[in-house]
């Protein structure tokens, strides 16, 4: 599965879910308040765009933002939202694609780092937003923990979610650090629709290692946008890093 492969017209069409799931106020708001403060009035590069979930808001409050996309699709439901002059695009692997700069802030949210599902595309994802960045700039990923300690022994997947008419399932590769996500919606008949993304999970002291190589330093950790304490307990967390000067 490629993600170009993926992240098709049927997947970008359907993408979107207007004040639920991750596009919920309680999601989103605090995001984008984390962004705007990290951006310090500057400019805001976002990896892996997709359709604006994040950067339409982000920009409404008058961060100046631009992205780099992989899928077309994708890119072309975020043109529904904003034009080129309001977000302009570069279409591309955020691990090597380049945008017009320098940034204050490049930023790569929910997960998508994963997305990427080589050690050296990591790092160098990490590497291309050094790049981007002048002295001082940072570098924000927020990213899911691995939830290995709910796999038993022999046991290669978890149902992390459980509802009526969706189940959500993560198989594991622990040998080469894989997982896929499976997504599955039916209704009260026999058909159901499923959707699979690959992914690389990383563990925070390996994101940390990836970010040393590419000449950053970790400003912060926390459990969420909000600043929880991140801690042993944590489903995830978002990391801040920092190019000095």
């Amino acid at each position: 599965m490629r993600q170009d492969e993926i992240w098709d017209a049927e997947a970008a069409q359907g993408y979107d879910t207007p004040g639920t799931g991750m596009f919920a106020p309680e999601v989103l708001e605090p995001t984008v308040d984390r962004l705007a403060e990290l951006a310090d009035g500057g400019r805001a590069l976002e990896f892996a765009i997709g359709t604006g979930r994040v950067a339409v808001p982000l920009a409404g409050r008058g961060v100046p933002v631009t992205g780099i996309e992989l899928s077309r699709p994708m890119l072309d439901q975020l043109r529904t939202k904003a034009d080129d002059a309001t977000i302009p695009v570069v279409l591309g692997d955020m691990a090597t694609a380049e945008a017009p700069g320098p940034f204050r802030l490049v930023y790569l949210v929910y997960n998508t780092i994963s997305n990427l599902l080589t050690q050296a595309e990591q790092v160098a994802c990490f590497r291309n937003a050094a790049r981007h960045l002048g002295p001082g700039g940072r570098f924000v990923i927020e990213l899911w923990v691995p939830e290995l300690r709910k796999l038993p022994p022999g046991q290669q997947a978890v149902v992390w979610r459980s509802e009526a008419g969706y189940i959500g399932l993560d198989t594991y590769d622990v040998l080469r650090q894989r997982v896929v996500s499976h997504h599955f919606r039916f209704g009260e008949g026999r058909d159901a629709q499923v959707f699979r993304s690959p992914h690389r999970y990383i563990w925070p002291a390996e994101l940390d290692l990836m970010a040393q190589l590419a000449g950053f330093e970790l400003e912060s950790r926390h459990a969420n946008w909000r600043g929880a304490e991140f801690t042993a307990e944590s489903r995830s967390h978002v990391s801040v890093y920092r190019l000095p000067g």
